[in-house]
């Protein structure tokens, strides 16, 4: 690579950030292995004579910072808004993480043409110069395979197309060209992995080359009116790709899952502008993604006949939104001396502790059993309000007794046996009645409600003695 007239290349090492003119195997000053990246840095002329005409922050009053009050903008699209906390905020940075192939550059090319004809209805009589475009980037595919995907999504308005600018490149320069140019409203980089700058080395994907063209990008659309959605790949574990401090940079960090059927599952990790509760779902299908209206249909299985054992209704809490889901267990005897549980979609260590509160208080002995625990439609649970419906679950699975029909349970179990009281229960007892469940179990008083303070309660008001 040609060195740029009055710069040098030096080396830096990933790790620490020590420096030095020569690549070594092995960083002096940490000690790590292979750490050292090849940088350009400018020469101290050059530094000096750009710090002069840099504008320098001051600081403000705090009376005089204009927190720009319901500075959202809509995508159109209603669970995206949902999980974003009532839309994207102005001047917010975005970090969207996914498996591949499971819809995150349709999502965002869904969401762009959407923005995009929303400008072009709210300035129809104005100046068309006035119009603010969507810049869409990508690093991985070609235009004529985004051109492509738009049409199978049903994008094809004149409107749509015009506000909606592609860009397919990874030079960090040619997109911060764009964005002075255009100064768009909303920007789409797809994936910020791909993005390369020489000042930040020479090789793409790198955790050098991830916080510098992030830092980039997120300054320019701070000192704008304006919205930067990123998306990052994953690891095998799931979680998102490239160092920490990428998703401490950014202001949202919003995960998409899926089960084995055609259901997407949009989620917050982090959201400084609004909650992390919120569930996003969508079902894939060949126009695109659809949001769900009816999300119950997914968790609770329809059955004509009697419930098997080992089944058991929860109704939990997602954000503001009440979903039944239905808890499946599963006990076998062990085939070797340690049990395992397997359990994805409910912490194992829950499982496990449910299972020894139920060995200690209730007699039933899971200590040589192997427990599989499966949640129907795919859905992930972390509330504790689902203890009591896990309990029941394991304790119709080990003794092979079915609860009873149109039965759901509720409450958080403790280690003494005790089922404690959760919250907003009256919400809960009424989306159970709306999908018609006739009883409902909870450790409140409340009418409608079947009244259980313990585990023996819980097993025999559903099992008898």
């Amino acid at each position: 690579m040609a060195k740029k007239k009055g710069n040098s290349i030096v080396y830096k090492c990933n790790s620490c950030g020590f420096t030095q003119p020569r690549w070594l195997g092995r960083c002096p000053e940490c000690g790590e292995w292979n750490s050292f990246e090849e940088w350009v840095q400018e020469s101290a002329s050059s530094v000096a004579g750009n710090s002069s005409s840099t504008l320098r922050a001051k600081p403000t009053a705090l009376s005089a910072v204009n927190a720009q009050e319901g500075a959202r903008l809509s995508t159109g699209i209603e669970e995206f808004d949902r999980v974003l906390g009532g839309g994207a905020m102005l001047r917010s940075a975005i970090l969207l993480g996914g498996e591949p192939g499971i819809g995150k550059s349709t999502l965002l090319l869904q969401t762009a043409a959407s923005i995009a004809q929303r400008v072009a209805s709210t300035t129809q009589g104005s100046n068309p110069g006035n119009k603010r475009k969507i810049l869409y980037v990508s690093g991985e595919e070609s235009a004529p395979q985004i051109k492509a995907r738009a049409q199978r999504l049903g994008i094809t308005e004149p409107e749509q197309m015009e506000n909606l600018q592609l860009l397919c490149t990874t030079q960090l320069a040619d997109i911060e060209d764009a964005l002075n140019a255009l100064t768009p409203l909303f920007i789409v980089v797809d994936s910020i992995q791909t993005i390369y700058s020489p000042e930040a080395g020479l090789i793409p994907g790198t955790i050098n080359q991830l916080k510098y063209c992030s830092n980039e990008l997120i300054s320019w659309v701070k000192e704008h009116d304006a919205v930067l959605i990123i998306t990052a790949h994953v690891t095998k574990e799931g979680n998102i790709a490239g160092p920490k401090s990428l998703e401490h940079m950014v202001d949202a960090v919003i995960s998409f899952e899926h089960n084995e059927a055609q259901a997407r599952f949009l989620r917050a990790q982090k959201n400084r502008f609004g909650s992390v509760d919120e569930l996003g779902i969508f079902a894939m299908t060949e126009g695109g993604l659809i949001p769900i209206e009816d999300p119950s249909s997914l968790f609770i299985t329809r059955r004509t006949g009697t419930i098997p054992p080992g089944v058991a209704s929860v109704p939990v809490f997602e954000g503001s939104r009440v979903f039944l889901v239905e808890i499946q267990a599963l006990t076998v005897p062990a085939k070797a001396s340690v049990t395992r549980v397997y359990s994805d979609k409910v912490d194992s260590a829950r499982v496990s502790r449910v299972a020894a509160v139920l060995e200690k208080r209730a007699g039933l002995r899971f200590s040589d059993q192997d427990i599989y625990i499966n949640v129907a439609g795919g859905v992930r649970l972390t509330e504790s309000a689902i203890d009591a419906a896990l309990a029941a679950a394991l304790f119709s699975a080990r003794t092979d007794l079915a609860l009873p029909p149109n039965t759901a349970l509720v409450g958080e179990l403790s280690l003494a046996g005790e089922i404690r009281p959760v919250n907003r229960i009256k919400q809960r007892a009424k989306a159970a009645a709306a999908l018609g469940f006739t009883t409902l179990l909870a450790p409140e008083e409340e009418a409608g409600i079947t009244c259980i303070k313990d585990i023996k309660s819980l097993v025999k008001n559903l099992f008898g003695k």
